[in-house]
């Protein structure tokens, strides 16, 4: 690991100009390319105290050995360069917004005498112009078939193309009208032109003024008496309608537009983009990238946009791109893109209307594709198998830690201070295994301390079981189920491996618990936040596991889940203390009512949905004392109404 000031230029040195600044590692490969307004400044940023920068940005200096940059005039030039690094060097700690696999595109190789529609994979060439992406190349293929009835332009491959017209005979399609077969001469390459010009046209969402060209057609050859073509055009109508179907209208306007939405988390995040042209979706494409640098949501979107649109053809870069956040300097954005279509390109964040709830679609698939590729790796079994060797590996234990528990402190400013103990077995959730913990022995803010609570109580808890086990298997040790009800008894089973959320001293305090208790041989390990470091007692370096590693990536998910479950366990204690705490001046609402009223609902939430009528079903709780509960929820709430009880018939009325 690089001491990053062995390396650091002069402040001197660095220009305040605009420019594209390089990393190399030892071994002079370039792992991070970046840009910047004022190079001096944005330089200086990574040279400070190693504690203050973000996890990633500080791997990314450790392990840099050199910087060097470029000066260049302005920030449009900037963007432009830094998008040409990155396709060149590929480097490891920029966002790769690469997808795992391939859309399917619809093109027209417009470049030929006669131009042919297709639907393909890969990448785009020069002469053939493109729509979509689209999720399903079936789908498309059955667009294109219904369209083939309006629009009979070619389809057919080269090699059957120079067949048919070696032969002087169209192929099936030309039979039945779903070609006009410029191959045997039924059509001049001029004409043919003209239908693919309406093909492209209307594909690109010019659809009502075509529609309403063919109704129109259709009425003038019903008048004329010309029932035939009247029915062929009614036929093509409704070809048109149903390929039309396919594409749900969510823009009245009109709008071309791509609109994107992430989802993310500490480690990754999921990309998802539709494609909205004439004010229809036109194609969608999503995926997962790492997350291996600084950055919230804005930089986020700005890599996003320099990696897609930076290369893209003129054709490519919409209009208008309805983003979740605005990249920093998002003017110089638009104007490299406006460059690139040739005209004004605008970056916005919907506030209201259809684009919002558009956006919020979007926002949608995002995440639950997101959750679904955590699902999927977290269900993998030889994902899973890896992860466990990797641990086992990386902190030296005896054998893979089959049964892992994870320990979190949850607190606000020091009141109600509770834990959380997760369990993952196999490398999967045991969430009938999960404890929680109210931390009673600890005053104020004291994580620490807190940790060594709760682990004692745990592994006293462990010893008691053991001790309580009467029947015992010679080979086996202690019986670890209930011979009664046939469920494992509660804490019985040691972990292969006790995981505290935190650095070197919650794990020292866990493993001082344990040892106090008498327990010395489970091993304990600490996972701290900030650099995603492993802390092993007693060790004044921590562990480092790979950055793609299998085995870090269990231990994020096991410390996530811990935290999430304090968390859940915390706020579920806090509104149940507000709800005491509000209650405490209702007259004739003692300790043991008001704990009976907490427990029969629940929560703040539902206390305060409940009507009177239902509180006073409450066993101890009258009519009377219900309209005061209520009253006093009410009040808390900031609710003005004000309701009444009929003393003598119990009778409970609403007043203004």
């Amino acid at each position: 690991m690089a001491d990053p000031a062995s390396y650091r230029p002069k402040a001197g040195e660095i220009p305040t100009q605009p420019g594209v600044y390089k990393f190399r590692d030892a071994r002079g490969r370039v792992i991070y390319v970046g840009k910047a307004k004022n190079l001096r400044a944005r330089l200086s940023s990574y040279f400070q105290d190693i504690g203050n920068l973000h996890s990633r940005t500080a791997a990314m200096v450790t392990t840099g050995a050199s910087v060097e940059w470029t000066v260049v005039n302005t920030e449009v030039e900037a963007l432009q360069l830094e998008y040409s690094w990155i396709q060149e060097f590929n480097p490891r700690y920029n966002v790769k917004y690469r997808d795992d696999k391939s859309y399917p595109w619809l093109a027209v190789t417009v470049g030929e005498e006669f131009p042919r529609v297709m639907v393909g994979r890969g990448a785009k060439k020069k002469g053939t112009k493109y729509f979509g992406p689209y999720s399903h190349a079936w789908a498309i293929r059955e667009t294109v078939d219904q369209l083939l009835r309006v629009f009979p332009m070619r389809s057919c491959s080269n090699g059957v193309f120079k067949r048919s017209g070696q032969i002087g005979r169209p192929c099936l399609l030309g039979y039945i009208d779903k070609c006009s077969a410029p191959c045997v001469g039924n059509i001049s390459a001029e004409d043919h032109r003209v239908i693919v010009d309406d093909f492209c046209d209307f594909m690109a969402g010019h659809t009502n003024a075509f529609i309403q060209r063919i109704r129109t057609e259709m009425y003038a050859a019903s008048e004329e008496l010309d029932f035939e073509r009247a029915a062929r055009l009614r036929d093509d109508l409704g070809a048109i309608e149903k390929a039309l179907e396919k594409q749900a209208v969510v823009l009245g306007d009109g709008t071309d537009a791509d609109v994107i939405a992430l989802a993310e988390d500490p480690l990754e995040v999921a990309v998802q983009i539709f494609y909205v042209r004439g004010g229809r979706i036109r194609g969608q494409r999503g995926w997962v990238a790492d997350r291996v640098e600084e950055g919230g949501t804005s930089e986020l979107v700005e890599q996003f946009l320099l990696q897609l649109y930076a290369g893209a053809e003129h054709d490519g870069v919409p209009r208008e791109i309805l983003v979740p956040a605005l990249p920093p300097e998002h003017e110089v954005f638009e104007e490299l893109l406006s460059e690139r279509r040739g005209s004004r390109v605008r970056i916005r964040v919907p506030r209201r209307g259809d684009k919002r709830t558009l956006q919020e679609t979007v926002a949608r698939n995002a995440g639950q594709a997101l959750m679904m590729h955590k699902t999927k790796r977290g269900t993998d079994l030889t994902a899973r198998n890896q992860a466990l060797e990797e641990i086992q590996h990386a902190l030296s234990l005896d054998e893979a830690p089959l049964r892992i528990e994870c320990y979190d402190i949850s607190n606000l400013q020091g009141t109600e201070v509770v834990a959380s103990m997760v369990v993952f077995e196999d490398g999967l959730p045991r969430k009938s295994e999960y404890r929680r913990f109210v931390i009673r022995g600890v005053e104020g803010q004291n994580d620490v301390a807190s940790m060594h609570e709760v682990i004692t109580r745990r592994f006293r808890r462990l010893l008691d079981e053991q001790a309580r086990s009467t029947e015992v298997d010679t080979d086996s040790g202690p019986m670890l189920v209930d011979p009664e009800t046939g469920r494992p008894r509660k804490f019985a089973y040691a972990p292969g491996l006790v995981v505290v959320d935190g650095g070197p001293p919650q794990v020292a305090a866990a493993q001082a618990a344990m040892r106090e208790v008498g327990v010395v041989d489970i091993p304990v390990c600490g996972l701290a936040k900030r650099l995603e470091e492993v802390w092993l007692p007693d060790q004044d370096d921590p562990v480092i596991f790979a950055r793609s590693s299998e085995g870090l990536y269990l231990l994020q998910r096991v410390r996530d889940e811990a935290h999430r479950f304090a968390i859940t366990h915390h706020r579920s204690r806090r509104s149940k203390s507000m709800v005491e705490s509000m209650l405490d001046d209702v007259p004739g609402l003692g300790e043991v009512r008001r704990k009976t009223l907490v427990k029969h609902f629940g929560s703040l939430k539902k206390l305060r949905a409940a009507e009177v009528g239902e509180i006073a079903q409450v066993p101890g709780i009258g009519p009377r004392t219900a309209l005061a509960i209520k009253d006093a929820v009410d009040r808390a709430a900031g609710h003005t109404g004000r309701q009444t009880v009929n003393t003598a018939t119990g009778e409970i009325t609403e007043e203004e």
